[in-house]
């Protein structure tokens, strides 16, 4: 059988996946470096992000929207905390679930965290055209629900375990 140089038989290291996980731990990489001067991650500035946007919610909404776990979130959110940035209030709706919500020192950062955001996404897209990115977006839709099937599969296989 003849060798193709056909992109899906190349190598993993030479795929457009490891182009696309190189380029995603570039643009955390540069999250950082940009955001190390308010002393945050991109996670933390996430957070406090969602939190400006949605008004108190839940750790199990905020580990939603962060797309990672509830321990995870609950390592972010401790650590938020600690700086007096975040605060836990009492649910009036569950009183299981604590709300997370800014205090006035979180709700200090939000206009220099989004103001950093903007440039660095000014800078992420310098050429690329508005049509570029949408046509992006769409294919990277595509492969995230492409992959929702392996997701399916683990929580299954972790059900019969």
């Amino acid at each position: 059988m003849a060798a193709s140089n056909h992109e899906l038989d190349a190598p993993p290291w030479l795929r457009v996946e490891s182009t696309l996980m190189a380029t995603a731990r570039a643009i955390r990489k540069a999250y950082a470096i940009r955001f190390q001067g308010l002393e945050l991650n991109l996670t933390q500035a996430s957070l406090i992000g969602f939190l400006d946007e949605s008004g108190p919610i839940t750790q199990t909404q905020l580990a939603r929207r962060l797309g990672t776990g509830r321990a995870a979130t609950g390592l972010v959110i401790n650590a938020l905390e600690k700086r007096n940035l975040i605060e836990r209030r009492e649910n009036p709706n569950d009183r299981r679930a604590w709300l997370i919500a800014l205090r006035a020192e979180g709700q200090a950062l939000v206009a220099p965290i989004l103001e950093i955001d903007a440039v660095l996404r000014a800078e992420l897209r310098a050429g690329i055209s508005r049509s570029e990115r949408q046509t992006l977006a769409a294919l990277l839709v595509r492969l995230e629900s492409n992959l929702a099937g392996v997701f399916e599969d683990e929580d299954a296989a972790g059900e019969s375990n």
